[in-house]
């Protein structure tokens, strides 16, 4: 699981969905669960409201991922997103059975790809 970017704050629910390599936080857990411990700590350091962007990924250490992992991860996104918000409330959309994700925009010149979710 990757620390999402919200770097529109004109469009709240914007959140660029950053590759390995480029994210400021990023999580392997063994079981799905495990990634609302590490959002708990996330919203500690990073603030009450965040995105984060999580994959089903084959790999030992968050250190040494492999780089076909990393290549895919930046040519298609994470297909699970995870939004915490007010209340501790968390959002959890999942884009795996979908063939168009909704709110996909064009690519950041870094080759990010933009996301955003309904209000």
């Amino acid at each position: 699981m990757s620390l999402g970017e919200r770097t529109r704050p004109d469009v709240p629910t914007y959140a660029e969905d950053p590759a390995p390599g480029r994210a400021r936080a990023l999580a392997l857990v063994d079981d799905f669960a495990h990634l609302f411990t590490v959002l708990k700590a996330w919203r500690q350091e990073y603030g009450e409201e965040l995105t984060a962007w999580a994959v089903q990924v084959e790999a030992d250490d968050v250190e040494n991922l492999p780089a076909e992992l990393i290549e895919q991860w930046e040519r298609e996104g994470a297909p699970v997103r995870i939004d915490t918000q007010r209340g501790g409330y968390v959002r959890v959309s999942d884009y795996r059975d979908v063939s168009v994700r909704p709110g996909i925009s064009a690519r950041t010149a870094a080759g990010l790809p933009l996301w955003t979710t309904a209000p």
